[in-house]
């Protein structure tokens, strides 16, 4: 052989080991460039990002969708790679995702797969009334307004409580929805757990209550959830309640006064409102009102079946947020100077 054909071979040789080891070095390169990819945290900028995955979205679009909001520089390659390697490839859920700090491509490829979509909380506020109620509703991010234009007959039949009135019949309570979930949805669910309290707590009142059934306690407790915030005054204040009612005394308390108003109130009551005659003026009409007046919680229901025992019969806010409570007129009347007229002796 002669030398030029030993010549040409070996620089073949050495041309051929030259590209095995640049095809090597891309090699490694790609497995290292992979792997800080799987464990570098995505991207997460806004201050509550999230990815929402429509049905019938390819991984591709999914990436699209990442890339376009500066979560990762990744292409589908990797994207498709982990997914295969995780085993997840073809069974990624649709629905919103969060994107959280610190979470990295196996994280959300895994959440998708499992499903865990993002959820929101809505909280209902003990003592807030229905109309404040939907008014929230309406603010909540990302919920669909399917009752938004219903009227309360109509919104009522809709969640299957035709004939009800709304006021006080939904629980207190932070309900978890997601995206596609409705108002609707948490009405129904919010009303359900009312009525599952109501059934758990009525059977066990206390005997010789003046309430004939769950929804006059319902009417009471509301009553209890507007005159305090106190957990120590709960069971006082529904005493009292409850001993006038025995007693055939007038309930005379403001806060349904003030429901009866409406939107006519304007943050003061006075002695005209007091002796405006409405189905809930409590100064002018014997008894529950018709109706309750708000939302109330747990603890305020839980009162209103548990009263303390006791002889009080009234009871005067002294400015803090406290109450003073009396057994006799005449001792009324002096708190009633003392902390409203500033008359104290």
């Amino acid at each position: 052989m002669s030398r030029m054909n030993m010549q040409g071979r070996a620089r073949w040789r050495v041309l051929a080991v030259l590209v095995l080891a640049a095809v090597a070095a891309a090699i490694a390169y790609g497995w290292m460039d992979y792997q800080r990819f799987v464990r570098t945290p995505l991207a997460v900028t806004a201050p509550a990002p999230s990815i929402d995955v429509g049905k019938g979205s390819s991984l591709r679009e999914v990436v699209g969708m990442l890339r376009a909001q500066r979560a990762t520089t990744a292409g589908p390659l990797y994207w498709r790679v982990l997914a295969e390697q995780l085993r997840v490839a073809g069974r990624l859920h649709a629905g919103e995702y969060a994107l959280t700090a610190g979470m990295t491509p196996r994280d959300l490829l895994l959440a998708m797969a499992a499903g865990k979509v993002l959820q929101r909380n809505f909280t209902i506020v003990d003592g807030w009334n229905f109309r404040e109620l939907r008014q929230a509703l309406a603010k909540a991010d990302k919920l669909r307004q399917d009752g938004a234009a219903l009227d309360e007959a109509a919104l009522m039949a809709r969640i299957g409580a035709p004939g009800e009135s709304p006021e006080g019949r939904f629980l207190p309570e932070t309900y978890a929805y997601v995206k596609g979930d409705s108002d609707l949805d948490i009405l129904r669910r919010a009303h359900a757990a009312m009525a599952r309290t109501l059934d758990a707590l009525w059977p066990r009142r206390d005997k010789d209550l003046p309430l004939a059934t769950p929804y006059d306690a319902l009417i009471l407790a509301s009553i209890v959830e507007k005159e305090t915030g106190r957990a120590d005054e709960r069971p006082r204040i529904a005493g009292v309640f409850t001993r006038r009612l025995r007693d055939h005394m007038l309930l005379q308390t403001d806060p349904t006064v003030i429901y009866g108003m409406g939107e006519a109130y304007a943050g003061n009551i006075h002695k005209a409102d007091l002796a405006a005659d409405t189905p809930y003026n409590t100064y002018t009409r014997p008894g529950l009102p018709p109706t309750p007046i708000a939302m109330p919680g747990k603890p305020a229901i839980e009162a209103a079946l548990h009263p303390a025992a006791g002889s009080e019969l009234y009871f005067v806010a002294k400015g803090d947020g406290t109450h003073v409570f009396s057994s006799t007129l005449d001792e009324h009347n002096r708190n009633v100077a003392c902390y409203q007229l500033k008359r104290c002796p």
